[in-house]
């Protein structure tokens, strides 16, 4: 008797895991992907801080309220598994500005990829200043 519960239980499994409902997906608010991308960026050697991207996060950042996703603006063109994004960063002197932008632009795919499931098709790095380190 007990055999047949379990194997009831095991087919319920099987036929939830095979629907494609709306409790079975997970979404990626722009926000919380704005913040894994800005954390990415901050990982490569070279950068040393995000730049706004406006005027409202320059303002933030005159307040002292920065957050980890300044400097990263979405979009998606292609719908939701799809972005493009660009990305405003400060570099240090004397790095090679074209190198730190290629490692920003593949850390940020492979991070946005990985930890969000989001591929991103276009990222365009803006270096918007230079800095002592």
């Amino acid at each position: 008797m007990e055999e047949g519960k379990a194997g009831q239980s095991a087919s319920r499994a099987t036929k939830r895991k095979g629907a494609d409902r709306e409790i079975d997906r997970v979404n990626v608010s722009d926000d919380a992907l704005a913040s894994i991308l800005g954390l990415a960026a901050h990982e490569v050697p070279g950068v040393v801080g995000m730049a706004p991207a406006n005027i409202g996060e320059g303002l933030r950042r005159v307040l002292g309220l920065s957050q980890v996703d300044e400097g990263v603006v979405i979009e998606h063109p292609h719908g939701e598994k799809r972005a493009d994004v660009d990305i405003h960063v400060v570099v240090a002197y004397g790095v090679n500005i074209p190198a730190v932008a290629d490692s920003v632009r593949e850390r940020v795919k492979y991070a946005s990829k990985r930890y969000a499931g989001i591929e991103l098709d276009d990222v365009r790095v803006h270096v918007d200043g230079v800095s002592r380190g």
